[in-house]
């Protein structure tokens, strides 16, 4: 019999939170800003959570969160940070709202097929470089982070890793290209609102003192060798799975099997690091300090959130109609990772009586409601860009930009600033209109 998780098992990732959102705003945040002390408070908080889920027998929870979930997790992203970080793309391009909000709008495009992750390692030191003489540069890195490294990837499952899982219980590939409209409305409209955003602080700079003109525009583009490795782990990512290899998802198969896909990630990384000139990296500006920073972080969100996670499929919430699970799905993955916390909502979903109705009428996607199924996606993907830690990707983007000299705002300060006033209203917008 499972044992049922208490209230006060949720404090620990409460803390974590806190000390993720707080301590950059105190004396400590030098301290803090180090990532052996970011892994110091994530062992502090998540080995006690560790010992108390193995002295009342859920140990095994948390091994396979950490094993089957984080560890895929974070060399995901590791790969896809090596391998696009050994990518260098030039250009002198003069840093008009036209310019930036292209750039920012081909990493909405990639997203679905690189991942949001891909797209936003591949062109966030473009961008930076572009802006780098701008002024106001800010709100530039926190709709990238919006439009490239979240909303961007709605249509494949390789776009969100809550997307692949859904796809691993049985949604089609092709079926999350019914989300084009979701998808297309929301970009469009917060690369609109960046546009109309960036023209007003450009026309401000340009009274000030004239703006750089820079001596050429071609881009340039090295280290393409690279663009192999990223091929190979979007295959890596669509093949090397249950679906097409059984074998991966039986309760006995050897460790090394379950992970057979982790370890071509390795692979990856390992060739990528060989097969990329050094110059290539040094001008790219490339560090590991990004990536630490993620994997030091989330390791502590990982196993916090576990008993979390737990005490939520013990305590249902009460909804029941599409919208909303649209904003608890949402609500959660922007402090939660948006993958769990998906398939936490999607098992909730399965209990429904419209889902039961739709799987014995056969219109059933992936076991739950198709209206249901597309909440669940929007809150996921959509919702993770309200903070830093509600996807990967954002963590890495404002370290690369903090590394660049753009001085970005807090946790509180990026809701406050730009989340709550700008993405929320656009999200609830595009709910009303589709769902």
């Amino acid at each position: 019999m499972e044992h049922m998780i208490p209230a006060w098992m949720l404090i620990p990732f409460i803390a974590q939170l806190l000390c993720i959102a707080i301590l950059p705003l105190t004396r400590l945040n030098e301290w803090w800003e180090s990532n052996l002390n970011k892994l110091f408070i994530s062992l502090v908080l998540g080995l006690p959570v560790g010992v108390w889920l193995f002295l009342n027998g859920m140990f095994s929870d948390l091994e396979h969160q950490m094993i089957y979930d984080y560890v895929p997790f974070i060399l995901l992203l590791m790969a896809l940070f090596t391998v696009t970080g050994g990518i260098c793309i030039k250009g002198d391009l003069k840093p008009t709202p036209i310019t930036n909000t292209i750039i920012i709008a081909i990493g909405w495009l990639l997203a679905s097929f690189v991942g949001t992750t891909g797209a936003a390692m591949l062109l966030i030191r473009l961008l930076l470089q572009t802006v780098g003489r701008r002024k106001y540069k800010v709100h530039t890195v926190m709709f990238f982070i919006a439009i490239a490294a979240n909303c961007g990837g709605l249509l494949t499952p390789l776009g969100d890793p809550p997307l692949f899982l859904l796809f691993q219980k049985g949604a089609p590939f092709e079926w999350f290209m019914s989300l084009l409209p979701e998808w297309g409305i929301t970009g469009g409209l917060l690369l609109g609102i960046y546009f109309i955003m960036d023209t007003y602080y450009y026309s401000k700079e340009k009274q000030d003192s004239p703006l750089y003109t820079p001596s050429q525009t071609k881009i340039t583009v090295t280290g393409l060798i690279n663009i192999v490795w990223l091929a190979g782990i979007i295959l890596s990512t669509m093949f090397v799975n249950s679906k097409y290899i059984p074998r991966i998802g039986e309760p006995d198969a050897p460790f090394y099997l379950k992970l057979l896909r982790e370890w071509i990630f390795v692979l990856i990384i390992a060739l990528s690091m060989l097969t990329t000139k050094r110059t290539v990296r040094q001008d790219n500006k490339f560090s590991w300090k990004p990536i630490l920073e993620v994997t030091c972080v989330f390791l502590g969100i990982f196993a916090t959130m576990t008993p979390a996670l737990m005490f939520l499929k013990q305590h249902p919430l009460p909804i029941h109609e599409p919208w909303q699970f649209v904003y608890t799905t949402g609500a959660l993955s922007a402090f939660l990772d948006n993958a769990p916390t998906a398939m936490v909502f999607h098992t909730t979903a399965g209990t429904l009586d419209v889902s039961l109705a739709a799987l014995e009428k056969g219109y059933a996607i992936a076991g739950i409601s198709e209206q249901i199924l597309k909440a669940i996606c929007m809150g996921a993907v959509f919702f993770g860009s309200l903070t830093y830690i509600g996807n990967g990707p954002n963590f890495m983007v404002k370290s690369i930009a903090e590394e660049s000299g753009v001085r970005m705002p807090s946790f509180f300060g990026y809701m406050f600033r730009f989340s709550l006033i700008i993405l929320l209203p656009v999200y609830i917008l595009v709910q009303v209109i589709c769902i």
